[in-house]
Parts: structure tokens; C-alpha cells; sequence
């Protein structure tokens, strides 16, 4: 499954408004969950919180990947966003993270999970690809980029 099927214009915030990392996963939550009602939305943000006590999802260089499951959805939801500066969220290499890819599923999904989180990770390796979602202006330009770099 490409990560285009799993991300729209809608669910990427360029720039994203949070500061901080609690306020950033709130964010993206808010995004993912955005034809749900409170209690999901809080569901889901509880699920991400749970696995981001476990150990940071800021992977370094710039980019963090919370994600969690949750048995309130029923579908694979990803969304995205660019901080409008750096923000510090415990990455592993220490440094602080501009780019934010969430993830979010039930789970009963456990395989599809693990395999969109692996096509996230692999295509953030690539230093070019990095430099170009940051430089996107707008969620379709963000979502341009990520399109074209999975052409398969």
C-alpha cells in the first residue's frame, strides 16, 4: 500500500500551529480524528501518548513518527505536518523535529500497521526527500512530494 492512499490534502498542516510536543500530537490527532466525535478523538490521543511514554518517536534527523493503536477506529488513518520551527520532542539523536507523520490504527491491523510505519521510515531516510517537504508551501505541494517520491 502507497502512503498517498493513506494521506490527503486535508490531514497535512503546513505549517503546523503547536509548539510543543504534547500540543503537536494533539494537532495531528485532531487531523486524523476530524469526523470523530471528543471521545474518540481523546481515545486516540491517549493511544499515541501511551506509545510515545514508551520511547520517543522523534527516529533524528528532524522527523518523529507517533503513532499508536486504538480499538475506536476501524481503518489505517495517517497525517502530516511541517512545524513552523523546530520542535523538541525527544528524538533519539537529540535534536529538535520539523517533520511529523502520525499514524493511527485499530488493533486488529497489526501487520498493516507495521508495514505503512516501515514505508513512513523508508522514505524519510532519504535526505533529498526530507529537504523537499520542508520546503513545502501547502498540504497539496506537501502531498505532491510524498506522491511523487513513491512512484513504484
Amino acid at each position: 500500500m502507497l502512503l498517498v492512499e493513506l494521506l490527503s490534502a486535508d490531514r497535512i498542516r503546513v505549517p503546523l500551529s503547536a509548539r510543543t510536543k504534547d500540543d503537536v500530537l494533539q494537532e495531528l490527532v485532531d487531523l486524523a480524528a476530524r469526523d470523530h466525535d471528543a471521545k474518540v478523538r481523546s481515545a486516540i490521543l491517549a493511544a499515541v501518548r501511551e506509545r510515545e511514554g514508551v520511547l520517543s518517536t522523534g527516529i533524528g534527523s528532524g522527523v518523529a513518527i507517533p503513532h499508536g493503536k486504538t480499538p475506536v477506529i476501524d481503518q489505517l488513518i495517517v497525517t502530516a505536518g511541517i512545524a513552523g520551527t523546530p520542535i523538541e520532542f525527544d528524538a533519539l539523536d537529540g535534536k529538535p523535529v520539523e517533520l511529523f507523520f502520525l499514524l493511527i490504527g485499530p488493533e486488529s491491523a497489526s501487520g498493516a500497521h507495521v508495514k505503512t510505519l516501515s514505508r513512513i521510515s523508508r522514505l524519510l531516510r532519504r535526505e533529498s526527500l526530507r529537504t523537499a517537504l520542508r520546503g513545502a508551501k501547502s498540504a497539496e505541494e506537501f502531498l505532491g512530494i510524498v506522491k511523487s517520491s513513491e512512484v513504484v
